[in-house]
């Protein structure tokens, strides 16, 4: 069979990590922390994801000609991503995320994008080639909405399958839930999306059809531990998560969106793509770091079938 086309566009960042006994409040200095420098940023991380769950990916981003940009473009490199189309911005550092983890694995997070804004729509338009070649186009939002309005109606006039996570949650414009053909918020995602406040199955799945109604084919509202709610037209079935010992979920969703990309483009089920992707993230959230805890295929593939 060959490997599921899989195009990311979206965000690189260098992520600066201390692993805390609880987060800090404002003023406040805690002390004895654990310092860990990886790779990050919420695109790089899905494209690094997808790789390792057995796609051929493609990652289109913008990085700094510094050493954060080599080492990342490195990294990609080693994961066996194409990084043709990622571009050495002379103008704009590369993008850095301060990360503060708490011994429940709960995190706090605040990113300087540098070159991520300014991948613009004509930085698009340049490898519209790759992305009308591929199964699934995945998005993000750490990078300009423009871009990602941009990368959405070239692959949806191409026949290519869309799927965005909304994330950092922001207000969208009405005529891009048109060109998704998967949405996947989490809780907060889709109360900033909707206004409907997500506390449980029930108001997850009136959101969710909020966000159908605008023109979205299906929603996939993640909800931590408890799995995932898919919800198209005529379904709402909650896919349960898997139970594990959490260290850290930086990156659970992004690992999630990845790994749910290559399912889907195998022709897998959305409820088994779903369950493979629950899969992942589950074991994303038991190491540290964004990259490196984004696992291999034949990891994601023994939890599913213990």
């Amino acid at each position: 069979m060959d490997k599921a086309k899989i195009v990311v566009v979206g965000s690189s960042n260098t992520d600066m990590i201390i692993k805390v006994p609880r987060i800090p409040k404002p003023g406040e200095t805690i002390l004895g922390g654990k310092f860990l420098s990886a790779a990050g940023g919420k695109g790089a991380n899905q494209a690094v994801a997808a790789a390792r769950a057995g796609g051929s990916v493609s990652f289109i981003a913008r990085v700094g000609e510094d050493m954060f940009g080599d080492k990342a473009v490195e990294g990609f490199i080693a994961d066996k991503i194409n990084v043709d189309y990622i571009i050495k911005d002379k103008k704009a550092p590369s993008g850095v995320a301060e990360i503060f983890v708490d011994d429940e694995g709960e995190n706090s997070i605040a990113v300087a994008s540098g070159a991520n804004l300014n991948l613009s729509p004509q930085d698009i338009i340049k490898a519209k080639n790759v992305i009308s070649s591929s199964d699934i186009l995945v998005m993000q939002l750490e990078i300009p909405l423009e871009t990602v309005n941009a990368a959405a109606q070239i692959a949806n006039e191409c026949g290519v399958k869309v799927i965005l996570n909304p994330a950092p949650a922001q207000p969208l414009d009405d005529s891009l839930f048109q060109n998704l053909t998967i949405l996947t918020p989490n809780e907060s995602e889709s109360e900033l999306l909707t206004g409907i406040l997500v506390k449980d199955e029930k108001s997850a799945e009136q959101a969710a059809r909020v966000l159908i109604a605008k023109g979205v084919d299906t929603v996939i509202v993640t909800m931590g531990s408890k799995g995932a709610l898919l919800v198209t037209a005529d379904v709402s079935e909650m896919i349960p998560g898997y139970k594990v010992e959490a260290v850290d979920a930086t990156a659970a969703g992004d690992v999630f969106n990845g790994a749910l990309s290559v399912a889907l483009a195998e022709k897998k089920s959305l409820k088994n793509g779903l369950r493979f992707a629950n899969a992942a993230a589950a074991l994303s959230v038991t190491k540290l770091g964004a990259q490196p805890s984004a696992p291999q295929r034949e990891d994601v593939e023994k939890l599913l079938w213990n």
